[in-house]
């Protein structure tokens, strides 16, 4: 198991561990701000993060306003910049060059999803790959699918994070990941790859995959469907990490739940990760990992083992 990364377990569902993914953020941001104020000293300042938002979006708001949060409390700087719903392409892309010059952002994300009328593929392709926080370049997506040093997509990184203090080697591992898109379902399963692990990619014309879940040791789900992955699927013993965030109405209240049947799962699986508490909180505290990753790199400074 790697040090610094002990395995986090917030009490008993049934017979399965719960993996508690706000525990570990913590202690991972505490690790990370004792970096950032070693990274100050010998350099002269912070790194810096810039998220940049498009639009009024109330869910989009809430994340830039954590992740700047976030930020500032391990002792980054944060520079949050908000453009009108009718930003146009071309001024999106002249606000990125200006960060790609800044030599005190060392990190850019761009909150997605983006205003319809602009386009997704080209504002990411425009990011310094080396201040690609969010791991979405091409160049970043090249380097992981060839196990070279690259910065990784949060969510699986969060992801990864979490499995390597639950199990420690994940080597010889059976995984499945249910979903293939280029934010989680991808990435996981190149970084599963890169643990040695023996990788299944599911989706939604997977045949029959209750069976192939049920031999999984390790079950990523990554689809963004409500509770899709029944409990009595999931083989005893097993690693379940749930990505999934949906809202459902049960009871006459509204619930966040994952795509994995809770309550059934834990019954069956060795440790599972809750929603929310779970994958979420790793997802920003990845990023801010990301931003001290690209601030190292960008000096040609080692960079810090802090997971």
């Amino acid at each position: 198991m790697t040090s610094g990364a002990p395995l986090h377990l917030a009490g008993e569902a049934g017979p399965s561990s719960v993996i508690d993914g706000k525990a570990y953020a913590s202690g991972l941001g505490e690790r990370i701000a004792a970096s950032v104020s070693s990274f100050a000293t010998d350099v002269g300042h912070p790194p810096g993060l810039a998220v940049v938002l498009v639009g009024a979006d109330p869910a989009s708001e809430v994340y830039v306003r954590n992740k700047g949060r976030t930020a500032r409390r391990v002792g980054m700087v944060s520079f949050e910049h908000v453009l009108p719903e009718q930003a146009s392409q071309e001024e999106l892309l002249e606000l990125v060059a200006r960060l790609n010059a800044d030599d005190a952002v060392d990190g850019i994300l761009v909150q997605l999803p983006l205003p319809s009328h602009l386009d997704s593929s080209s504002v990411i392709s425009a990011i310094d790959p080396a201040k690609d926080v969010d791991g979405l370049h091409p160049l970043n997506a090249g380097l992981l699918a060839s196990g070279l040093p690259g910065l990784v997509s949060c969510t699986p990184l969060g992801c990864l994070m979490l499995l390597r203090s639950a199990l420690g080697s994940l080597a010889g591992l059976d995984a499945i990941v249910v979903g293939r898109s280029i934010l989680v379902g991808k990435p996981m399963a190149q970084l599963l790859l890169a643990e040695n692990c023996t990788v299944t990619v599911a989706h939604s014309r997977t045949r029959d995959l209750a069976s192939k879940v049920g031999a999984a040791d390790i079950v990523v789900a990554a689809v963004g469907q409500a509770e899709m992955i029944n409990g009595d699927w999931i083989r005893p013993g097993a690693t379940v990490i749930d990505v999934g965030t949906s809202r459902i109405v049960r009871d006459g209240k509204t619930r966040l739940v994952g795509d994995v049947e809770f309550a059934a799962a834990s019954r069956r699986a060795g440790a599972i990760t809750p929603v929310p508490g779970g994958v979420g909180p790793m997802t920003i505290m990845s990023l801010i990992h990301n931003t001290l990753v690209a601030a190292h790199r960008r000096r040609g400074l080692a960079v810090p083992k802090l997971w």
